[in-house]
């Protein structure tokens, strides 16, 4: 089973990629995963050893930092992560201020010098000593406390009682505003997901109850005031309103709904009274499956994310056994050079090389474009879902629902010679009246009038042919040209693209209806606007006739077409797609069928319409486009790739400032003040570049 528990305090991006991998050691852990964005914590686990596997993680929690408070998250509405700032560092932070501030001021003996200026130290490093020196204990030596201490100690050493006691205070005044900033950025992308309902209006009998969503059962009645979130998925009994639904799909537009139409929770009621039956239990309707997708988007990381975690661990060993080679190398080597002045170099080497602004700001930059996606009506599922997204370089479309909107309308009524177009038009309504297919369902949809059904006497539906009925004592035939065949009936074939029926009255050729799966408004835009952003591939992989493929694949503009397919050839055509990309370029799959959940799968990036595509499709699929618009993909694309571009920008932001701090460092250019600016100050920089990444859209 999986499970998520909160860590309620959790500021270090160092300590929650330990805690990960401590986790993932415990007996029983079949995986583990930190999502520091959000502080959430999730494992896959025995259900039999819960209990004993939370204590363990409470417990490797605490020896961490003894704020972090662990609970299990509870199914529902989001809890918000607590503030990790309290009161006590506010005290700590003014008791060592007044002393070091009076240690500078006045002019005092060696002693009393040593005395306030040692008091400031361990006025705000206290802790932080106490938790490097359990690390040790425990084996854990290379950590941000470990480096401070180790740094700081060594002024004091040396004589620097000021220089030591100031870059402990000012090391902490820096991680306060971290912890701010990282709150903050929380926050943001939380407020993101305040779409939970809290309550529903459950119907029973002439009562009306305000309950909670998850005691709402399938087929239960619930009512919808004007100004609520529609609680749960269902189909409107009765009432007509506008629907707010941008928080489902970004869309501003509202959405007119009346009796029989489907709703979906989250969307807010503007208007009217609504009663709606329920069709979905709350752990499955539109809005869990949302909140539940960005919540756990973090536990799917990027190749970028994994690396930085990987750095993090040799890049700051590195750097202590090259403050000591710098510490004790050139005093031996080099005549009239001072212990004391190499020391001195060292110790700010050690300062610079804490990871804190890449381990911290990185997630917040990936869970940030995931949260400012959402919000635009695009669902991604992890940080690598959104890496791949940037690097597309071939999409694969479905056709029907995913190119075209699914809905069947009738274009042309091509009558026989001295036949009109109303009599083909009445015969074929009157002989479909009986039949659920889509395409009768349009040429009912077609017909102004009500059917007379006293008129047919006998139906017979003939099996991936059409019908045969008998309308007024004579004998009809609507169907394709294999019916026609079948009967020994000669008439024009019909080579353009959509659906032909052909009629026959009494071995009569009456004439022909033409319907067609109308194209989506935006797919022509959506093609040009992918190709703006540098996919150099477009392809159609379709079950329909070659003639329908072909004649929407040119009105769209599309040239690499494949027609006729069955769902297992899908897979065996994307196969050979896929071989031919290059190594860099990504190649996406988008559709929107239960039939297209294995090529969704397959794809290295699975894109499903959601608005009405199936759950199986949304299940499969790496990304959700809530609207059903293909050009929400090239939306998708511009935000995943600006994402990415923050990402590397603090990642040089971060490793460029260090390297200049670390090289004037060792060469006695750069002072601790130096070396605390490229440790704290620029960690509190690249959050605040990461938060940027929540207005993207």
């Amino acid at each position: 089973m999986k499970i998520q528990m909160l860590l309620n305090g959790l500021d270090c991006g160092v300590c929650a990629s330990e805690i990960e991998r401590e986790v993932g050691r415990i007996d029983g852990v079949f995986d583990a995963s930190v999502n520091f964005a959000s502080g959430t914590l999730t494992v896959d686990i025995p259900d039999e050893q819960k209990q004993n596997i939370l204590r363990q993680v409470e417990r490797i929690a605490h020896q961490h930092d003894s704020l972090i408070t662990v609970s299990e998250k509870t199914y529902g509405k989001p809890q918000p992560v607590k503030d990790a700032v309290t009161v006590m560092p506010y005290i700590s932070l003014l008791i060592s201020s007044v002393a070091f501030t009076t240690g500078l001021i006045l002019t005092l003996s060696p002693a009393w010098e040593f005395g306030l200026f040692f008091a400031a130290y361990l006025a705000v490093g206290g802790k932080l000593l106490f938790t490097a020196l359990r690390n040790i204990i425990k084996g854990q030596i290379f950590d941000e406390n470990f480096l401070m201490s180790i740094a700081t100690i060594g002024a004091f050493i040396i004589g620097e009682y000021a220089e030591g006691a100031a870059v402990m205070l000012f090391y902490q005044i820096g991680e306060m505003f971290q912890t701010i900033a990282v709150n903050r950025s929380r926050k943001s992308i939380e407020a993101l997901m305040d779409i939970r309902p809290d309550y529903a209006n459950l119907k029973t009998g002439d009562t009306v109850t305000r309950v909670s969503p998850e005691k709402v059962s399938v087929a239960d009645v619930i009512i919808v005031k004007a100004g609520e979130k529609i609680p749960l998925d269902g189909k409107v009994l009765s009432g007509s309103s506008s629907l707010d639904t941008s928080a489902l799909t970004g869309e501003s537009m509202p959405r007119d709904v009346k009796q029989g139409s489907e709703v979906l929770s989250g969307s807010v009621n503007l208007g009217g009274l609504l009663t709606v039956k329920v069709t979905k239990e709350f752990g499955e309707s539109t809005v869990m499956k949302i909140l539940d997708l960005v919540q756990n988007a973090g536990s799917k990381k990027a190749t970028t994310e994994k690396f930085i975690t990987g750095f993090a661990r040799i890049y700051t060993p590195i750097v202590v056994f090259s403050a000591l080679g710098l510490a004790v190398v050139p005093p031996l080597l080099l005549p009239g050079a001072a212990f004391a002045e190499w020391i001195n170099r060292a110790l700010i080497f050690l300062v610079v090389s804490c990871p804190c602004a890449l381990v911290v700001s990185i997630p917040l930059s990936y869970f940030g474009g995931i949260g400012g996606a959402s919000r635009n009506g695009i669902l991604i599922k992890g940080s690598s879902s959104l890496d791949v997204l940037s690097q597309l370089d071939t999409v694969v479309f479905d056709k029907t629902g995913t190119l075209t909107k699914g809905v069947f309308k009738v274009s042309r009524i091509v009558p026989a010679e001295g036949q009109s177009k109303d009599a083909v038009l009445s015969v074929a309504a009157h002989a479909e009246c009986f039949s659920n297919h889509p395409i009768a369902g349009s040429i009912l949809k077609a017909y102004p009038f009500e059917i007379d059904k006293s008129r047919i006497s006998e139906y017979e539906e003939i099996a991936g042919l059409g019908l045969r009925a008998v309308i007024d004592g004579k004998e009809i035939l609507a169907g394709n040209i294999g019916l026609m065949s079948a009967f020994g009936i000669d008439c024009p074939e019909n080579q353009s693209g959509g659906t032909v029926v052909y009629l026959v009255r009494d071995n009569r050729f009456l004439g022909y209806i033409l319907i067609e799966d109308e194209i989506r408004q935006d797919s022509r835009s959506a093609l040009s606007g992918l190709r703006a952003q540098g996919v150099k591939k477009i392809v159609m992989l379709t079950g329909d006739r070659p003639a329908a493929a072909e004649k929407a694949a040119e009105e769209i503009g599309l040239n690499d077409v494949y027609a006729g397919l069955l769902p297992h050839q899908k897979v065996e055509m994307l196969e050979r797609l896929l071989s031919r990309n290059t190594a860099r370029g990504k190649l996406a799959f988008v559709g929107d069928g239960i039939n297209d959940a294995p090529v969704l799968a397959r794809a290295d990036l699975g894109i499903a319409m959601g608005g009405l595509g199936s759950d199986a499709a949304i299940e499969a699929a790496d990304v959700v486009l809530m609207t059903d618009q293909p050009s929400k993909l090239v939306a998708g694309i511009r935000i995943a790739k600006k994402t990415r571009r923050i990402v590397w920008q603090n990642i040089i932001l971060a490793l460029g400032i260090k390297a200049v701090i670390l090289l004037l460092g060792a060469l006695g250019f750069a002072s601790m003040w130096g070396a605390v600016f490229a440790d704290v100050g620029v960690t509190i920089i690249a959050v605040i570049n990461a938060i940027r990444t929540v207005k993207l859209g």
